[in-house]
Formats: C-alpha cells, sequence, structure tokens
C-alpha cells in the first residue's frame, strides 16, 4: 500500500508508457510534471486521496488513451485541455469533487471516446452535445448524481454504439416527445427518438429527474438489445405503452414514484426475461394481469401505493423465483391465495393497507425462508396459525389492523430470529408468550388488545398482568383454603410483629442488622451484614460516587457477581431524603427496560438504606463526556453519541409511556447515564422521580400526594432542571 505523495520527479521518466498507482492512499495534489510523459498511454490514479484541480498540463499526453482518476476529492473544474488527448478511448471522472460546466470539446473533439464517466460530482449546467459532435465510439455515458439541467440532448442520436446512459439523479427538465414528434423530429426534446438508432443500448436510466410527459408508443421501438430501463422518480403521466412488451430483452423495468395511471398492460407477459418490475408509487388501477405468472424469472415485483383492485391472481405463484412481492396499498380483495406457499424462495411478502378478507393460510408456514410477513390494515380473521412457528427465518411479522382472534400461537418462542412484531388491534387474548424472543418485546407491540395480558412482570414490560383468574380456573375449595391460609398467616404476622419490636429494642446498637428486603417483586435478601463484606467494610477505596444524600461503594457478593451499592448516608436518614429512597425504589421496581438501570435488591432499617444495583463497568456518560486525567473517557464520535442519545430515549418513551406506572426522571443529566458492558446507556438514579397520573385525568401534574412530595425542594439539577420547575417547582407532563 502505498502513502504519501507523488514526486514531481515522476515526469522526468520520458519513456514511460504505463503508470498506474490506483487503489492506494496517496495524498497530495497531481503532479503537474506528469504531463511531461510525452510517451504515456495509461495513467490510473484513482481510487486514492489526490486533492486540488486537475493539472491542465494532462492535455499535453497526446498518446494517452486511458485516463482514470476517479475515487479520489479532486476539486475545481474539469480542464478543457483534456479534450485535446485525441486518441482518448477510456476517460473517469468520477467521484470526486469537481464543479462547474463539462466542457462542450471533451464531446466534440474526443471521436475515439469509449466511455466517459463523470458521475458522483457536483457539475451543473447542461449536458453540451451539439449536433455536430462525432459520438460514433461512445458505449457509455455515465454521468449520474450531479447538478445538471436542461433536457437530454437530441443529437445522442449520433452515438449508434451506445450502450449505457445513466443520467439519474439530476435536475434534468423536459417533455417526452410524442410520436409525430419522433417522426419529424422536431421537437426540441425529443428523448426516445434520440435513441432510436442506439442499436446496442444496454441500459438507460433518467430516474430522479424532472422529466414530464406522457411515455410515448415509440418507446417499443428502442433497441431490443436494452436490458434496463429506469424512469423511477420523474413527473411521468399518462398510461403505460401496450407496445412495452416489445423489450422483450428487459431484465429491469422501473416506472415507479410517478403519476401513471390506467390499467398495467396484459401484454407485459411477453418480457419473458424480466426479473424486476417496479410499478410502485404511481396512480394504476385495474386488476393485477392474470398473466403474470407467465413470466419464469420474475423475481421482484413491486405495485405497493397505487389503485389496484380485484384478487390476487392465483397465477402469481407460478413465478417461482420470486423473492420479493408488495403489494401493499391499494385495494385488492378477497383472501390470501393459499397457493403462496409454492414460492418457496419467497423472502418478503408484503400485503398491508388492502381489502383482503379470510383466514391466514396455515400452508404459510411452509415458506421457511420468508423474512418479512406484512398483512397489517386488511380485513382478515380468525387466528394466527402456529404453523409460522416453522418460518424459522422470520425477522419482521405485522398483523395489526385486523380481526384476528384467539391466542398468540407459542411456536413463535422458537423463531429467534425475530426482531419485530406487531400484533395491535386486533382481538387477540390470553396471556403473550413469555418465552424466547418475547421477553424483549414492549407493550406497544400489542396495543388494541384489551384481552391480552403478560404472565410475569419480567416479560412484555408494560402489559397489563394476567389475573388468577385469566390464568386458572380455580375451584371453590382451593378458594376457601386460600381465605383461610390469608387470616391464619395475617394472625401469626401479628403476634410475629410485637415479638419484633421487643427483641428489636434491645439490638438496636448492633450495626449490621439484617435487612428488611422489598418483598414485592421476586429479590433476594440480602443482609447489611453481607453488603459489609461486600464492600469490604465500605472502605474509601470501593468508592466509586458520592452525592448529598449518600454514597455508591463497588463490592462483590458471595455468588461472586459484582454490583453497585448505593448507601444512605446516616445523617440523613428521615425526613425528604428517606421518601426520596423509597421512591427511588418504587420506581425501580415498577419498571423494568433495558435502558433502565435494574434494581438486584434492597436493605432497609431504621438506620441504614442500600439499593444493590448491577455494576455498569463503564461508568457515566459524565466520565466520558468530561474525563479527568488519567480518566476512562473515550472519543466522542457521532455514531456512539447516536447511539447513546437513542438508548436515553428509548428508557425515557418507556417511562412516559409504557410504564406501568408512568414516571418523569426530574433530573436527568450525563452523571445520571451509565454504560453497560456493551457501552449502551442506562438511566439511572430516580431519588427525585415523579409518579404521574393517568391521561384520563383532569390534571396531567404528578401525583402531590405524602408518599411522593418533594414539596419545598428544587427537583432536578442546576443546568439540567426544566424551566417550568424554576418558576413553578410543579411538574407537568407537558414538559416531556
Amino acid at each position: 500500500m502505498l502513502t504519501r505523495t507523488v514526486p514531481p520527479e515522476l515526469g522526468n521518466l520520458s519513456r514511460l508508457k504505463f503508470l498506474d498507482v490506483s487503489s492506494n492512499t496517496l495524498t497530495g495534489a497531481v503532479p503537474p510534471e506528469l504531463g511531461n510523459l510525452s510517451r504515456l498511454g495509461i495513467l490510473d490514479l484513482s481510487e486514492n486521496v489526490f486533492s486540488g484541480a486537475v493539472p491542465q498540463e494532462l492535455g499535453k499526453l497526446s498518446r494517452l488513451t486511458q485516463l482514470s482518476l476517479n475515487g479520489n476529492k479532486l476539486e475545481g473544474s474539469i480542464p478543457v485541455e483534456l479534450s485535446r488527448i485525441r486518441r482518448l478511448v477510456y476517460l473517469n471522472l468520477g467521484d470526486n469533487n469537481l464543479s462547474g460546466h463539462i466542457p462542450s470539446a471533451i464531446f466534440c473533439n474526443l471521436s475515439a471516446l469509449n466511455y466517459n464517466d463523470m458521475s458522483s460530482n457536483f457539475l451543473d449546467g447542461e449536458i453540451p452535445i451539439r449536433a455536430g459532435c462525432p459520438l460514433a465510439e461512445l458505449m457509455s455515458l455515465v454521468l449520474w448524481s450531479n447538478k445538471l439541467n436542461g433536457s437530454i440532448p437530441p443529437s445522442l442520436s449520433n452515438s449508434t454504439k451506445l450502450r449505457w446512459l445513466l443520467l439519474q439523479s439530476n435536475f434534468l427538465t423536459g417533455e417526452l416527445p410524442s410520436d409525430d414528434m419522433f417522426s419529424g423530429m422536431r421537437s426540441l426534446e425529443p428523448f426516445f427518438a434520440s435513441l432510436a438508432n442506439c442499436t446496442d443500448l444496454k441500459e438507460l436510466s433518467v430516474a430522479r429527474n424532472d422529466i414530464v410527459g406522457m411515455i410515448p408508443r415509440v418507446i417499443g421501438r428502442l433497441a431490443p438489445s436494452l436490458m434496463q430501463l429506469h424512469l423511477q422518480f420523474n413527473r411521468l403521466f399518462g398510461p403505460i405503452p401496450a407496445n412495452i412488451s416489445n423489450l422483450t430483452n428487459l431484465n429491469t423495468l422501473n416506472l415507479s414514484h410517478n403519476l401513471l395511471n390506467g390499467s398495467i398492460p396484459q401484454g407485459i407477459s411477453s418480457m419473458r426475461q424480466l426479473e424486476q418490475l417496479h410499478l410502485s408509487n404511481n396512480l394504476l388501477s385495474g386488476d393485477i394481469p392474470l398473466s403474470l405468472g407467465m413470466i419464469p424469472w420474475l423475481g421482484l415485483v413491486n405495485f405497493s401505493q397505487n389503485r389496484l383492485t380485484g384478487a390476487i391472481p392465483p397465477s402469481i405463484v407460478q413465478c417461482v423465483m420470486m423473492q420479493n412481492l408488495d403489494l401493499s396499498y391499494n385495494m385488492l380483495g378477497g383472501e390470501i391465495p393459499a397457493g403462496l406457499t409454492r414460492l418457496s424462495g419467497l423472502l418478503n411478502l408484503n400485503l398491508a393497507g388492502n381489502l383482503l378478507s379470510g383466514a391466514i393460510p396455515v400452508t404459510m408456514g411452509e415458506m421457511v425462508r420468508l423474512q418479512l410477513l406484512n398483512l397489517s390494515s386488511n380485513q382478515l380473521s380468525g387466528t394466527i396459525p402456529p404453523q409460522l412457528g416453522s418460518c424459522i427465518e422470520l425477522k419482521y411479522l405485522d398483523v395489526s389492523g385486523n380481526g384476528l382472534t384467539g391466542t398468540l400461537p407459542q411456536s413463535l418462542e422458537k423463531v429467534a430470529s425475530l426482531l419485530r412484531v406487531n400484533f395491535s388491534y386486533n382481538d387477540f387474548s390470553g396471556e403473550v408468550p413469555s418465552g424466547g424472543v418475547f421477553a424483549g418485546f414492549l407493550a406497544d407491540a400489542f396495543l388494541g388488545n384489551d384481552r391480552l395480558c403478560a404472565g410475569t412482570a419480567s416479560m412484555t414490560p408494560g402489559l397489563a398482568r394476567c389475573s388468577g383468574a385469566k390464568r386458572n380456573l380455580l375451584h371453590s375449595w382451593r378458594v376457601v383454603l386460600l381465605v383461610v391460609g390469608t387470616v391464619a398467616s395475617f394472625t401469626m404476622a401479628i403476634i410475629g410483629l410485637a415479638a419484633c419490636r421487643a427483641v428489636g429494642r434491645d439490638r438496636r446498637r448492633s450495626p449490621l442488622l439484617p435487612c428488611e428486603p422489598d418483598t414485592r417483586g421476586d429479590y433476594p435478601r440480602i443482609s447489611q451484614r453481607e453488603l459489609y463484606e461486600a464492600t469490604g467494610g465500605f472502605e474509601q477505596s470501593r468508592l466509586i460516587g458520592a452525592g448529598q444524600f449518600g454514597r455508591v461503594y463497588e463490592g462483590t457478593l458471595r455468588d461472586g457477581s459484582r454490583v453497585a451499592v448505593k448507601v444512605l448516608d446516616p445523617k440523613n436518614v428521615g425526613g425528604e431524603v428517606s421518601r426520596s429512597f423509597k421512591r427511588e425504589c418504587d420506581v425501580l421496581r415498577r419498571t423494568r427496560h433495558r435502558n433502565l438501570v435494574r434494581v438486584i435488591t434492597t436493605c432497609s432499617q431504621p438506620n441504614f438504606h442500600a439499593i444493590v444495583l448491577p455494576l455498569m463497568t463503564n461508568g457515566s456518560l459524565e466520565s466520558h463526556l468530561y474525563p479527568c486525567d488519567g480518566g476512562p473517557g473515550r472519543g466522542m464520535d457521532l455514531a456512539w453519541l447516536i447511539g447513546i442519545a437513542g438508548g436515553i430515549a428509548e428508557g425515557l418513551t418507556y417511562l412516559h409511556h409504557y410504564a406501568p406506572v408512568r414516571v418523569i426522571h426530574c433530573d436527568l443529566k450525563p452523571s445520571n447515564v451509565l454504560l453497560d458492558d456493551d457501552m449502551t446507556a442506562v438511566v439511572a438514579d430516580f431519588g427525585i422521580a415523579r409518579l404521574v397520573k393517568d391521561m384520563g385525568d383532569d390534571d396531567n401534574t404528578c401525583f402531590a400526594d405524602p408518599c411522593n412530595s418533594t414539596a419545598g425542594l428544587l427537583q432536578g439539577s442546576v443546568g439540567y432542571i426544566a424551566p417550568g420547575n424554576l418558576q413553578h417547582n410543579r411538574i407537568n407532563i407537558a414538559y416531556v
């Protein structure tokens, strides 16, 4: 791999005929001295990091046949002196930062030019091909992704050997000529007419321009050799000409994102080599042609965002090479053809936004390569067939907005590839599967199914818990035993409490009392002595953070797990500080999300309060944004910051909208955002968080009950506090 710059002394090698230093990391300017290499036939400087202008001295290389400067950072205009290289056959200036107009002499003087690529620059102005320019040898003209404007020059008809014309992503304008314009060549912009003589044309692309007009019937008289036709993202209107089917060698036809209307031509089945057919985002109507199934190599069909009606033709199952079928957002009716399972290689099936009815075919489970299945916003009924669990490569499943019933099949738990599901707005019932991939799905995937519930709090955060009545049909005698047992337990608890109070008066001097854990969730019991041992007696060397009301220590439990122990300062126990501690415990107990800190357990005694949390080995976001000398700070690259911001946003979205009790954090700042082993953002420190009323309440402010009040305290950190708090000392959900 060559680095540094090209020495200007290279220009002294007067007998040099071939110079290729492509695909290195050479920098600096292209030496003008290279223009002294009078015998040079090939100059290839492509795929480096050259900057500066293209030297006009290169125009002195009269024997040059190939000039490749593509893939650099060259800037400025294209020197007209290049038009003096009369033997030039191959010219590639693409993928640079060149600007200005293309010199017309490049086209008119270089009569031997076979390949001309100036794509992916900032060139503007018109395509300067005049009527008298000899372009008889031109086979490839690649000008895509520039700022070219004006119309496509009709003098391209002189390029009878033209095979590839790629002009997409410019600002070209004009109208497509009608047939009488073609016969008389009277139009200022006879687009297709100018290409009729290009008998070897292979690919034609004028996509992403501003071409206006109807597609003329003359399109069917283009070269039979044409293999790709790209007219997408223009303003073409009117019907698709029936004789477009004369282009029998086309393998790609893209007319999407225009204003085309009328029906899809029945004769399209004559295009037997067609592999991709893009007609999406138009105004097409009528039925899908039955003859579509006669195209044997068809692998991609996209008819989405049109006005197509009728049923999905059963003949489509004959397209055995089909991999992507998108018929979404039309007005198709009837049932989903059960024979679609014959498309064994199908990867993506999108039928969303239609009027499809009936059940989901059970045979869909045979489409084992399926990765995306979108049946949303239809009128489907029945249940989700358990056979879908056989689609082991499925990544995205969306059946929302239908009338589906029954339970969600347990078989989907085994589809390990599932990344996203949407079962919302149906009439599903019962318990949501809790195993496998379902453990990571949030409640928004199940909205609008009032009879769905979650079996455990740890699964499907935000979804209502299944009640005992939903999960078990208890016999009456079991209910009686439960009531009797509860009464007996309550009686024993009263007796035990009285005994504990008597003993507690004698043991209050001990600093290592057994802790009272939070028994409202599945949390392990841990004593104050265990925390004392885990942190080395809360020694200073284990201290990893401190605040106004407490400290955080690093510790190792008896099972070897590393934890962070947040201990309330004994001087601050009681009053508002104790309520803050209880509030943080309450929030952590009620919420569970990958971007929120997870509580392992708590330990609470009259003079000792501690929360045990997982240890975040990468510290806080603050330590990376503002690292101290010798600290663990890392570079703040944009991708990393975006990932961190996205994680914080997901955690807050859950708190604000999907948590069982909605929460406003009130003190979000870099020091309260921790980073786990994978550098995933985890929001922590809910000491002054506020629990919020339901949306249906009259007042969108936080609870003001004594257990959740911070009246009289400034709720937040200076520099990060919500502006409304400074004025009113009152939290409103409008702030979030």
